[in-house]
């Protein structure tokens, strides 16, 4: 069930190394299963940058204090970048031991290339287009509204329109 789910699912024991790394993680990452079997997941697979951030993800959920909708980039084999979308879940034995996490994951690299491609397309339109919250406080604020209004984007964002 876990190696054919159709999203990257991977597995760390308590001490941070792989021990489950289902198809779909191999297809999208690119590493095989002998490739991180054992290995140290933070260490050897996740950007510096992010490495103490998914350490104290995985940490947590080691003390049952599980993690949904955790985003960080990924690295494949092949050196390209992907955004993972992550839910770190406690896994535990028949006794209710922790032993581990379990890692379900989702690309949204495409997703945020759309989001930004959105934002760029609303930023460089050429009519005014504002976006407020259920509050009243702008979150959208493109130049043509900018050079309209006279405002800046600093000078809106989050106020009250």
């Amino acid at each position: 069930l876990i190696d054919n789910a159709n999203a990257p699912i991977f597995g760390v024991d308590t001490f941070g190394r792989v021990n489950v790394w289902n198809k779909c993680a191999r297809k999208i990452v690119g590493y095989t299963l002998d490739e991180v079997m054992g290995k140290n997941l933070v260490q050897e697979f996740i950007t510096k940058e992010y490495r103490a951030a998914v350490k104290t993800v995985l940490d947590e959920a080691m003390t049952g204090n599980e993690t949904a909708n955790f985003e960080f980039p990924l690295i494949t084999k092949h050196g390209i970048r992907i955004e993972v979308l992550l839910n770190a879940t406690t896994r535990r034995d028949e006794q209710g031991n922790i032993i581990g996490v379990v890692g379900i994951g989702q690309d949204i690299t495409g997703r945020i290339a759309q989001e930004r491609e959105y934002s760029k397309l609303i930023d460089n339109a050429n009519a005014p287009i504002f976006g407020v919250d259920t509050q009243g406080r702008v979150n959208v604020w493109n130049q043509c509204a900018m050079k309209l209004v006279g405002y800046s984007l600093d000078e809106v964002m989050g106020k009250n329109l």
